[in-house]
């Protein structure tokens, strides 16, 4: 056998080996976008977090935390007093006493009226919950935006990877055919060669892009938050070439409507304003209720020395309890009148945070508008890249099956015929890369209008 035969033989491995490498990955499961999104909405941290933030604001939406309810202590004082009296010059001239005793007590204040500071800070509260609730929704369409472009990847690398083993099988069969040739003296050492680093050259493709796929399997993974990084799955979604039509103006009016970034600035308009209301209320005055009662238990004992000229006598008091109890109903009122100005400073200020807050709501408009603009004449144009690559890989395709053909009846060269292959692997690599693009062109074309999250 001639050593290029036994080039070929030892090649055949190679060849079995790389075209088993998908088969070999460890056990796959059918895995749909839809499948992708929902999984990857459970297992995201941030929108766990954001969750979370959303609870603790729902939470805080409450009369009680705005001050609307009264507050209730319960009270108990322990009094303990030592008197010890020396007074040489009277009669009583000595004397020891302890008082001990225990108040509990029961005191209730409520605000009677604060310049309706606490309805102001219950509707602060409503607009925070609505915030964080916002910031989950911006969290989420992040996650899905992300979601969906590496499950499309995924897709355009595995449709690559289908081109290098049907061009690998060709190559292939290319070797085995001038193989062929060689027996019967139809072709020379020159032409295997030829065939053979094409073969191989196909194989380093190969191999490469089953590299790619499986790295593009993997960042699927972390975007859906599975820990298992190496799990492999059956892309069950199809790269399908539907693209809709879009006007720019029903899009900037969906966009204004619907786009949470935008919706999430106007709450923070709210909310300034709210904060506004809020430092005016420091000049309206606060009645305040207050109302309680206390009962005392106490106990009085000790001795007393009594002096009469030369007589000294020492007595013991005997022990004393009394008891007291006491109720009160108050009302109180006050009237800021002077604070140097702070009160003024801090209206001041609030009132410039709701300017900078409708600022950033004409900033926020005129940006979203310019990449809205942007991003639908980017995606017009991809369309048209993906019909134009589509007729390509079709041309490319037919003019290969014609190579094919000529090669094999003595028309073309192997040079010929490895050129219009490449052809065909350059053509179908623009397509995918045309359609992928196109792909992450619309979901961020709906991300703008607010369409991914509802």
């Amino acid at each position: 056998m001639s050593l290029n035969g036994s080039l070929y033989n030892c090649m055949k491995p190679i060849l079995a080996l790389l075209l088993l490498l998908p088969l070999t990955a460890s056990a796959q499961e059918s895995l749909s976008l839809s499948d992708a999104i929902a999984t990857g909405l459970d297992n995201n941290y941030q929108i766990q977090i954001a969750e979370t933030r959303v609870d603790i604001a729902e939470n805080s939406n409450d009369w009680a935390i705005a001050g609307r309810y009264p507050s209730i202590d319960l009270t108990v004082t322990s009094q303990n007093n030592y008197r010890d009296l020396s007074n040489p010059a009277g009669p009583l001239t000595a004397s020891t006493t302890l008082n001990t005793g225990v108040t509990p007590g029961i005191e209730a204040s409520l605000i009677l009226f604060d310049g309706y500071r606490v309805q102001i800070t219950k509707e602060q509260l409503e607009e925070q919950a609505n915030l964080s609730s916002g910031n989950l929704k911006v969290t989420v369409e992040s996650a899905v935006q992300t979601i969906i472009n590496s499950y499309y990847n995924a897709l355009i690398q595995q449709e690559q990877l289908q081109v290098f083993t049907e061009v690998l099988e060709l190559s292939r069969d290319r070797v085995a055919y001038q193989e062929l040739r060689k027996e019967y003296g139809q072709s020379s050492t020159f032409d295997i060669l030829q065939t053979q680093d094409a073969y191989l050259n196909d194989s380093t493709n190969y191999v490469q892009q089953q590299n790619t796929f499986e790295q593009a399997i993997r960042n699927l993974n972390l975007a859906m938050g599975v820990d298992d990084l190496s799990q492999s799955y059956i892309l069950t979604d199809t790269l399908t070439y539907s693209a809709e039509d879009y006007a720019l103006q029903d899009l900037q009016e969906q966009m204004l409507a619907n786009n949470q970034q935008l919706q999430n600035e106007f709450i923070n308009r709210e909310l300034a304003s709210i904060n506004t209301r809020l430092q005016q209320t420091a000049y309206r005055p606060t009645v305040q209720l207050q109302t309680g009662a206390t009962y005392n238990a106490g106990i009085s004992f000790g001795e007393q020395t009594l002096s009469f000229g030369e007589n000294s006598t020492t007595n013991q008091i005997p022990e004393v309890a009394a008891k007291t109890f006491q109720g009160f109903v108050n009302l109180s009122a006050s009237y800021p009148i002077f604070d140097g100005g702070a009160r003024d400073i801090q209206t001041q200020n609030a009132q410039k945070e709701e300017l900078i807050a409708q600022i950033n709501i004409s900033d926020l408009k005129r940006q979203l508008n310019t990449q809205l603009a942007n991003t639908l004449a980017t995606y017009n144009t991809q369309k048209r890249l993906v019909e134009v690559t589509s007729q390509l890989v079709q041309n490319a395709r037919r003019n290969l099956e014609i190579a094919e053909e000529r090669f094999r009846g003595g028309l073309i060269n192997s040079f010929d015929y490895r050129s219009i292959q490449v052809s065909y692997i350059n053509a179908t690599q623009q397509r995918l890369t045309a359609i992928f693009n196109l792909k992450q062109t619309e979901t961020e074309l709906i991300r703008l209008i607010g369409g991914l999250v509802r």
